[in-house]
Formats: C-alpha cells, sequence, structure tokens
C-alpha cells in the first residue's frame, strides 16, 4: 500500500497542473516584464538553439511563472518569432540605408560583441536547418533580408565596379560567413591564429578585415 501511494505521488510530480498567471502577476508592468522574457529567451536561444531551448529555462532566468511565456507569446514558437522581429529592427539600426557594404560587414561582424546571443541564434539557425519547409530558423526572412545585398551585387556589377566572374549570391554567402567566423569558427581562429576569439579587440580585428577584403574584390 505504500509503495502505491509514493508511485502516486511521484506521478503527480511529474504531471503538475497547468495553470493561467496568479493575478498578482498580470498586475506587473507588462513591458518589462516581456523584456525581461525576451532577454532571457535571447541568452537561451543563443546558448542552446530552438530545439534545445527550454521554456521553463527561460522563465527562470526571467525570474517570471512559465505561465507568463505563453500569455504574453504563446508558447515558444511565438516567443522566438519575437526575437526574429527584434533582429529584425536592429538590422535597420545597424545598417541605415545607404551604409556602404564594406562598413556593413564591419558593423554585422562586430555584432559578435554588440550582440553575442543575437549572433550566435543565426549561427545555431543554420546547424538546425533542416531543408526549404523549415519554418522555425525564419528562412524566408534571412532571404528577404540578404536579397538586399544580393541586388546591391548586381547593380555594382551593370556599373563595371564588381567583376562578372562573381555570382552576386554565392558571394554575398561568403561575404556573410567571413563576417560571422569569430562566432562559428572561434576554436580555428584559436588554433590558427594564437588569440582569445572572444576579445573585443581581436572581433574589431576581424571586422576590419572583413571590410578590407570587401573593398578589395571592388565592393
Amino acid at each position: 500500500m505504500q509503495r502505491l501511494e509514493t508511485v502516486s505521488y511521484m506521478y503527480d510530480r511529474r504531471v503538475p497542473t497547468r495553470r493561467s498567471p496568479a493575478p498578482e502577476e498580470r498586475r506587473r508592468d507588462p513591458e518589462r516584464t516581456r523584456r525581461l522574457i525576451l532577454d532571457a529567451a535571447s541568452a537561451e536561444f543563443g546558448a542552446h538553439g530552438y530545439a534545445g531551448a527550454r521554456i521553463g529555462a527561460i522563465a527562470s532566468r526571467a525570474g517570471v511563472n512559465v505561465q507568463l511565456i505563453s500569455y504574453y507569446f504563446d508558447g515558444k514558437e511565438g516567443l522566438y518569432q519575437a526575437l526574429s522581429a527584434e533582429w529584425a529592427e536592429r538590422r535597420r539600426d545597424i545598417v541605415p540605408p545607404g551604409t556602404p557594404l564594406p562598413e556593413q560587414l564591419r558593423r554585422y561582424a562586430m555584432e559578435a560583441v554588440h550582440n553575442p546571443e543575437g549572433a550566435r541564434l543565426l549561427a545555431w539557425n543554420g546547424l538546425e536547418y533542416t531543408g526549404p519547409d523549415d519554418e522555425a530558423d525564419g528562412q524566408e526572412r534571412h532571404e528577404r533580408m540578404l536579397a538586399d545585398t544580393v541586388a546591391e551585387l548586381k547593380a555594382k556589377q551593370e556599373a563595371g565596379e564588381l567583376s562578372k566572374d562573381f555570382d552576386p549570391a554565392a558571394l554575398t554567402v561568403m561575404l556573410m560567413a567571413a563576417a560571422m567566423v569569430t562566432t562559428t569558427l572561434p576554436h580555428v581562429i584559436d588554433g590558427v591564429c594564437g588569440t582569445d576569439p572572444t576579445s573585443p579587440v581581436i572581433v574589431d580585428h576581424f571586422a576590419d578585415q572583413v571590410a578590407m577584403l570587401a573593398k578589395a574584390i571592388g565592393l
């Protein structure tokens, strides 16, 4: 009989009853609460990717009840989409219209210092990509973002400023990969260059090198 009571107790602990946020939780400053959740989600997604991130861990980081994430964002996917929308807004701040392409690349590379979780999240998107039908990583949004750069490179080719030997789409991808190298290949930087890839000085150095490369090929 005691064993049955123990099993029942363990089962109850494994499957807690879901509840709505308590009244005092709803009375919190909603913008502050949303900000806490978004910041915690950025750190959790950046550390573990979309698949590995846990709602409970995000709630713990934010210091809120897990039900508030569903209340404000309708769960994990809605929270991820909110972060993706914030990245789109941040991109406009990083590279306002008219920013020269070499400077765009330099600024994107510096995101490893200014917004490391965002840079890591973008890298995770690639690691978790499963094909054209994958919507979790915001693939369509990224394609729209990079289409502007491809169009700019095509215009430079038509103006005779960039060799027609380059494939504008392939070149865009290569330059993007170069700008993210301190996030995606830190072990290679450490092994080849013998430097700390997380150092702001080193990131700044690589950012300048990427911009220099863009200028060297006519951008």
